[in-house]
């Protein structure tokens, strides 16, 4: 009965996308809604944090025994064999700092133990591998249509896990989207085959606002520019994978500089050139002599503007009625990352400076001490309303720099639902 149900669910996952792509073809692209945690600054879709570096998709839920009757409703999941192609990828990325998964001797190979990390407290639990339902939307890119895919959702592989690895995460959330290089990631399980390694994400900068994010690879608009296809404004970088076994993201950069009244360039090491793009660190945080080069650079661009006592966890904050709040952010100078392939992405003050209270503008740039891993993370706050293009097929990111400028922020996707007809 068991590998019957496999069967169907798997089945049923390949009958949703060839039924989608025969009955609708001009949709290859299906569409979420994401939005920004109050307290944390980390950013979710319905009950999942976004995670470019998860293997696989986690969540607080359980696995029925093999003896009792279930079928494809909400909560219904049964466990996947050690001997799965699925979990056999999914046991390519153990963490080696995590419970072991030798414990084939006490239940034999009826199950497939992982071990789903938590990547804000970094503590794990063993688990297993199962199967699950989400329910998605397509879209033509201006906006969601409902009704595509079974009305019961779409299968997805996903671990459930025990309710002690929630804690650290933030309220609402209960579980880990993992958005990375692994097969088993959710942009690889749930978008159309043809375009199944291609996702973007447009972040929101408020909590009340509704940002998005598209699996598939377009076309992408947003309301107040209607004819304009976020695609055809995008520069692009290669995006670098840093083994077979690493998941996730990296740019090369060849140089950062301050445009202020003189362009200030920062020397970077060698090493400090390859970096990291982080959806659970929520400022930019850097090595410590690069952090200091930084800002020594900014604070050199900004003398004129008066200081404010520094708010943590940042090091350097203005008075924040001296820069004024205009369109696209605080009136500071721009920082400018050149990428591999000369392209610059543009960080403006909307995505440099974190209003604090008390009159008060940081510099939102975080000093990540002398043992940094990777010398530079850029974290989610300069992110931010910026259209991010993950074309995995080609290996390259796009990039926006912020879309303040052009007034389309990420909140202005047009989320009403079209029935199909």
């Amino acid at each position: 009965m068991h590998l019957v149900k496999i069967l169907f669910f798997v089945l049923i996952l390949a009958f949703s996308h060839d039924h989608v792509m025969s009955q609708f073809p001009r949709f290859n692209t299906s569409v979420i809604p994401v939005t920004k945690d109050a307290i944390t600054s980390l950013h979710k879709f319905s009950y999942y944090l976004v995670d470019l570096d998860a293997p696989f998709t986690w969540k607080d839920c359980v696995v029925h025994r093999l003896n009792i009757a279930c079928g494809l409703e909400e909560g219904c999941r049964f466990p996947l064999s050690c001997r799965n192609r699925l979990c056999k990828e999914a046991h390519i990325y153990t963490n080696p700092s995590c419970p072991s998964l030798n414990i084939t001797a006490k239940y034999g190979c009826s199950i497939c133990p992982v071990t789903p990390l938590n990547p804000i407290s970094n503590s794990c639990k063993l688990s297993q591998l199962t199967t699950d339902l989400l329910s998605l939307d397509v879209t033509d890119g201006r906006n969601p249509y409902s009704g595509a895919y079974p009305p019961f959702g779409v299968p997805f592989v996903v671990s459930c896990a025990p309710s002690s690895l929630l804690r650290s995460l933030p309220k609402g959330v209960h579980g880990v989207a993992a958005f990375s290089w692994s097969d088993l990631a959710l942009p690889r399980q749930l978008s159309f085959p043809a375009v199944a390694d291609k996702f973007a994400l447009c972040l929101p900068n408020s909590p009340s606002a509704q940002g998005v994010a598209f699996l598939g690879d377009g076309p992408f608009y947003l309301t107040p520019s209607p004819n304009l296809d976020l695609r055809t404004i995008l520069s692009y970088t290669p995006l670098i994978r840093k083994s077979s076994k690493s998941l996730g993201y990296y740019i090369k950069i060849n140089r950062i500089s301050i445009k202020g009244k003189q362009t200030i360039h920062l020397p970077l090491p060698i090493e400090s050139k390859f970096v990291k793009l982080s959806s659970v660190v929520p400022y930019t945080t850097l090595r410590s002599d690069v952090y200091k080069a930084l800002v020594t650079g900014f604070s050199k661009a900004t003398k004129t503007i008066p200081r404010v006592n520094a708010v943590k966890p940042f090091g350097l904050c203005l008075k924040a009625s001296a820069i004024r709040s205009v369109r696209a952010g605080f009136r500071v100078p721009n920082i400018d990352i050149e990428t591999q392939g000369k392209k610059v992405w543009t960080i403006s003050g909307d995505n440099s400076m974190k209003f604090t209270g008390n009159g008060a503008a940081c510099f939102a740039f975080v000093d990540g001490g002398s043992e940094m891993k990777d010398a530079i993370v850029i974290g989610t706050f300069q992110m931010e309303n910026n259209f991010l293009f993950f074309d995995l097929q080609n290996k390259k990111l796009g990039f926006s720099s912020s879309l303040l400028i052009r007034g389309t922020p990420c909140s202005s996707f047009n989320f009403t639902e079209i029935p199909i007809r």
